[in-house]
């Protein structure tokens, strides 16, 4: 793992495979994510996959080993955890979709905050073909992003859609051309560290907040947390930099 200019590059490194999860790829993740977490100075999480794929969701020949860690390992130990420190983490996660993403792999990426992909990228939602059922939060994601029609089609026939296709339904935030992929989102995961990274992650608490909450406690949240995010240093810092007409600099503290 990659650690530079405020930034946590993280890259799935099983290209022979398609960088398709097995226990010790699993577990691996979830150290990287605990470490950036926990690291201040990463104020971004920056997550791709090498090769041809960004992920291409669970190494069958492991889940259907008889000495194997077994499907009920697999969803609790591996990709479970992992779901919950993408939400969890109070900073901004995106994934850099460079190819394939399906199964588990699509839904990890789903998870994150920002999905950008390039234009021969694409996302499917393979569990249907092998009669499984779709986890690591597809069900809960996919249809808050593109309704329940689209997300049950998708999941149902196991249909791929390419990156454009995936933006223009909302599924992913931005499609980049293959050229400038990889320029493009590492510029955004940059840009993102020099942020006011602390409300950006006190946002993202109020988001995890906003399928279950009322409105009346969503805005009882809302007041709390801007009262907790005036109180920053970012805060103080972008209110002199406005008052003072020049660039701020913020910390994410």
């Amino acid at each position: 793992m990659l650690k530079e200019n405020g930034v946590g590059y993280i890259t799935f490194n099983r290209p022979e495979k398609y960088n398709s999860f097995n226990r010790e790829m699993a577990i691996a993740l979830q150290e990287k994510l605990n470490d950036c977490g926990s690291d201040d100075t990463v104020r971004c999480i920056y997550i791709t996959g090498s090769g041809k794929a960004f992920c291409a969701g669970q190494d069958l020949a492991e889940a259907i080993d008889p000495n194997g860690p077994g499907l009920e390992k697999i969803v609790g130990e591996h990709y479970n955890p992992i779901i919950v420190l993408l939400r969890q983490i109070e900073k901004p996660i995106i994934a850099a979709v460079n190819g394939v993403a399906a199964g588990a792999g699509a839904n990890i990426a789903l998870a994150c905050d920002i999905v950008l992909a390039c234009e021969s990228a694409s996302f499917i939602q393979a569990f249907s073909k092998i009669g499984l059922i779709p986890d690591s939060a597809g069900t809960f994601f996919l249809p808050r992003l593109v309704g329940m029609q689209r997300a049950a089609a998708l999941m149902i026939t196991g249909d791929k859609v390419s990156a454009k296709e995936a933006a223009d339904m909302g599924m992913i935030y931005k499609c980049f051309p293959n050229e400038t992929f990889e320029v493009e989102s590492k510029k955004l995961a940059i840009s993102l560290a020099d942020m006011p990274t602390k409300g950006i992650g006190l946002t993202k608490r109020l988001l995890n907040h906003t399928y279950d909450h009322s409105l009346e406690e969503q805005l009882q949240m809302e007041k709390e947390i801007q009262v907790a995010a005036s109180t920053t240093h970012d805060y103080e810092e972008g209110v002199n930099a406005f008052l003072e007409k020049r660039k701020p600099v913020f910390k994410g503290k």
